[in-house]
């Protein structure tokens, strides 16, 4: 797991920023309205406030800086060395110093200013030491504005550096420039480092991630490192001697064997001589690349002889881990990136060793006898001399001899892509289309059709008895014909005795009537047209045999035949009174019985409660019930409902994006 995360830094910003952002805040958080009318306490305290909130934000975000940025003597000395090449440790060491020193100085500012504050005798002279506190804190963040913008240059750079865990498993390329270290890792990575064909072409630590024997390793592609004194080196070899002096990794030192890269043989030995040192205890792997240009046979006597002594010291390594001085194997090994030849036992010898070494350091750790108390390996021993061979069952035998049976079918098959390769490949081979034809003999399937001959069809005089046949499905497709309208006959009556007519009319006559019922229930009201009486001639819809049928039911006809006959007769219109002499005397004269019950039987309306046929309701207990339910749904809805899009509406007269907050300095015009 990686230890440092240097993306996480916060931004620093410049001095004028760094200005700007503390002013403003203590002007938006503080209040802004003082009157020199009020008490002097009051007045004072209104001032201290501003110079101590200004002290406490300049200290919070120095703080950040100061604390976010890492700690060379804290932090790993990989890390550590790595910062020192990179961005010279004194000078990043002596900013981060001068960001301190403004902290303290402008806490000493505030401090003493907040003391005088305290004795200020008018508004005046309190707004003008506060002036005076502010401009000094101010001047001290513009004198270290250098500071500032160097530290934030470093945050961009650090967060651009890759995350590497110094503790874990780790894969280490070195070698001179050009030599294939970036084409090895983009080989067993997922890393994508740029390859070139000229020197210095990586130019700072690229990592990527395999995985070998389910464990994942971090592989580290250094740059290029010549042979010269460690005083010459510039920052891009010292990138690779910090690595390998402070990554407890396999080292791979990769030996360009045919001389393209530009060095000899004799250079990267004196190389590999010069940085042997930092080999130490790590467990090393010499590779001869670019054996695709110069197999490693093919050399001279004198390179044969430099790679020898190269592998001696190699072989040092081995010993030190408690290995044999006769175990020479995954010491020297040869490959191309090219032609990827070795590339893969190359890295799975580098992570086995890697794995050995860990492994031995661990059991010699006196954490393992800890660990040990806790384990118990048990190990069976055999009870008597008798074998007890694996019994497998016979299905499952057969099974496995059917399952390898179909996979050697498998591979014996030859797929349309292996066709297609053999033949010459995509664009010159062509699928034949009629192989899989079902013919009754296999030769015919790559026979050619004629379609037209002699200008005709060939396909209308293929077959000599076509006439016949056609006649024969005529006539199949004639007594087809009969036979289905033999099925489908309907009775006519003529075959029937009088009582089965009889029968057969009531049935007709039934069937007409339940079309028609459909038909009327199936229409809406509106289009269903009225009836009159002079069409029900059979009488078969009256009051009498509604009123027969109720009373079978058990009920009282009476009002429902009341009401029937209410509805079907219109109202006559009464005789009013002869008009003449006692024309002004009607009112004094009492109408006849039958209009005045009529009359108040017209203006007396029925209560809500009483339970009308037809509505559904068994008493008027339900239908009370039912009326509330009614009520009870709709006020929701109705509560909701009375305010819509077409309603007028009068929104806030003061929106608050314009009136709320401070007011500054200036025209208040747009309010």
């Amino acid at each position: 797991m990686v230890q440092y995360n240097f993306k996480k830094i916060t931004v620093v910003p410049t001095g004028k920023d760094f200005v700007d952002i503390i002013l403003s805040r203590t002007q938006r958080q503080t209040p802004t309205v003082v009157h020199k009318g009020y008490a002097i306490s009051r007045i004072r305290q209104f001032y201290m406030r501003k110079v101590k909130y200004t002290q406490q934000n300049f200290h919070e975000k120095l703080s950040t800086i100061i604390e976010e940025f890492p700690r060379l003597d804290d932090i790993h000395p990989f890390y550590g060395d790595l910062l020192h090449v990179l961005y010279n440790k004194d000078h990043y060491k002596l900013a981060l110093g001068q960001i301190n020193t403004a902290r303290n100085l402008i806490g000493k500012i505030a401090k003493d200013y907040v003391k005088l504050l305290k004795y200020g005798d008018s508004l005046y002279r309190c707004k003008s030491l506060k002036v005076a506190a502010l401009g000094r804190m101010c001047t001290v963040i513009k004198r270290i504005g250098p500071s500032l913008v160097y530290l934030e240059q470093i945050r961009q750079h650090m967060a651009r550096l890759p995350s590497i865990d110094p503790n874990t498993r780790t894969i280490l390329i070195c070698g001179y420039p050009n030599v294939g270290k970036s084409s090895f890792i983009n080989k067993i990575t997922r890393a994508d480092v740029d390859v070139q064909p000229y020197a210095f072409t990586t130019k700072s630590l690229f990592v990527g991630h395999t995985d070998y024997k389910y464990l994942r390793y971090q592989v580290i592609d250094t740059p290029g490192i010549l042979d010269r004194p460690f005083e010459d080196r510039n920052i891009i070899e010292m990138c690779s001697i910090t690595a390998l002096a402070h990554l407890r990794a396999a080292v791979l030192f990769f030996l360009d064997i045919s001389g393209s890269c530009g060095y000899s043989i004799v250079q990267q030995a004196a190389l590999f001589h010069s940085i042997k040192s930092l080999f130490m205890n790590k467990p090393l792997i010499i590779v001869c690349n670019k054996t695709d240009l110069q197999p490693l046979e093919g050399i001279s006597e004198e390179d044969m002889k430099m790679v020898t002594e190269m592998k001696a010291e190699a072989m040092k390594t081995v010993m030190g881990q408690g290995g044999e001085p006769t175990d020479d194997e995954g010491v020297l090994l040869t490959m191309s990136t090219l032609t990827e030849d070795g590339v893969i036992a190359v890295k799975n010898a580098a992570c086995e060793r890697l794995l050995n070494q860990r492994v031995e350091l661990k059991m010699k750790s006196k954490k393992l006898n800890d660990c040990l108390n806790r384990f118990h390996v048990a190990i069976p021993k055999p009870r008597d001399q008798k074998e007890r061979p694996p019994c497998i069952p016979q299905a499952v035998l057969e099974a496995k001899a059917k399952k390898a049976e179909q996979a050697a079918e498998k591979q014996k098959r030859k797929l349309e892509r292996d066709l297609e390769d053999e033949n010459g490949g995509a664009g010159v081979y062509s699928a034949g289309l009629r192989k899989h034809y079902i013919l009754a003999s296999d030769e015919w399937k790559e026979d050619i059709m004629p379609e037209i001959l002699d200008g005709h069809n060939v396909y209308d005089f293929i077959d000599p008895d076509i006439l016949q046949r056609l006649e024969e499905l005529e006539r199949e497709e004639g007594l087809r014909q009969e036979q289905e309208a033999d099925d489908d006959f309907e009775m006519d009556g003529t075959e029937l005795t009088a009582e089965e007519q009889e029968a057969l009319a009531e049935i007709r006559k039934k069937k007409s009537l339940l079309i028609q019922q459909h038909r009327m229930k199936k229409s809406t009201a509106e289009s269903r047209p009225t009836v009159p009486r002079k069409f029900d001639k059979e009488r078969q819809f009256t009051s009498e045999r509604m009123g027969r049928q109720l009373s079978a039911l058990g009920l009282d006809p009476s009002m429902a035949i009341n009401r029937a006959r209410s509805k079907s007769r219109g109202r006559k219109r009464e005789r009013s009174p002869e008009r003449g002499e006692n024309a002004m005397d009607i009112d004094n004269d009492q109408p006849s019985k039958k209009l005045r019950l009529r009359s108040r039987s017209r203006s007396m309306s029925r209560p809500p409660t009483e339970v009308v046929p037809g509505e559904g309701f068994k008493d008027s207990a339900q239908k009370v019930k039912a009326v509330i339910l009614a009520k009870k749904s709709v006020m929701k809805r109705n509560k909701n409902a009375r305010r819509g899009e077409a309603d007028r509406v009068i929104p806030s007269l003061k929106p608050k994006h314009l009136f709320s907050g401070k007011r500054s300095i200036g025209k208040t015009q747009r309010r």
